[in-house]
């Protein structure tokens, strides 16, 4: 089956860390974050990865090559020269997929989430896209009914909502950076700069994209120092 790495982004939050090498190759027990993603989505039958590059491309490619050499399917889909976000990256890599349903994970995310189940439950609802969510205080957030269905985002910080269908008992939930989508999705994207979320605010205007809840699952967003520390000394 196929999936998509999301790997390009200059992992800013993470300050001096990511300075000199991409967020995908800082190393958690002596394996690096891509590494880590590769073998957890390998383990569920995603074997036919490909990998968006972006921050440090040379690094990228040679940690991509090792990994391939422990047996791994690896594409990389190249953004060096200018980074496309998820949603544009997705596009650019559209080339790859077939007309099976794909995942696609974000490289800083760590979690013993059933892919498989997240996978069966897609092919049961038959919407456009699934994503995987859980109940946390982050900052920006889906907008969920009653029925797991997606309709709004709000960022819990500044108070901005964005609401594109209403519905009775509105419920936020965080999303995890893990999702599956159905290829009929490349009829509604375009080339350019954006992210995946913006394009499931718009499609869900007319799609249906569910929710599947990974609540009793750990998971860590290594995106920020203090989370990458965490992650480390769980993992120790």
């Amino acid at each position: 089956m196929k999936a998509m790495i999301f790997a390009a982004g200059r992992g800013t939050r993470l300050g001096e860390i990511t300075e000199n090498i991409p967020k995908a190759l800082i190393e958690i027990n002596g394996k690096s974050a891509l590494q880590i993603a590769v073998e957890k989505i390998t383990s569920y039958g995603f074997d036919d990865i490909i990998v968006n590059i972006h921050h440090h491309p040379d690094k990228m490619k040679e940690e991509i090559e090792k990994i391939k050499k422990m047996g791994f399917k690896l594409t990389i889909s190249d953004e060096s020269e200018q980074l496309l976000e998820t949603g544009g990256g997705l596009f650019k890599a559209r080339w790859f997929f077939d007309d099976k349903p794909f995942l696609l994970y974000n490289v800083d995310v760590i979690t013993d989430l059933n892919l498989k189940a997240l996978y069966s439950f897609h092919l049961r609802k038959k919407g456009i896209a699934t994503l995987a969510v859980r109940n946390a205080d982050d900052s920006r957030v889906f907008i969920s009914s009653s029925e797991g269905v997606i309709v709004g985002w709000k960022n819990r910080e500044t108070g901005e909502e964005i609401m594109v269908s209403t519905c009775r008992n509105p419920h936020e939930i965080a999303f995890m950076g893990i999702h599956v989508a159905s290829p009929a999705i490349f009829n509604f994207m375009k080339e350019g700069i954006y992210s995946m979320t913006s394009l499931y605010l718009e499609l869900a205007k007319h799609q249906k994209i569910y929710c599947f809840s990974g609540d009793n699952s750990f998971f860590f967003d290594i995106g920020t120092p203090e989370n990458l520390k965490n992650a480390r000394k769980f993992f120790s």
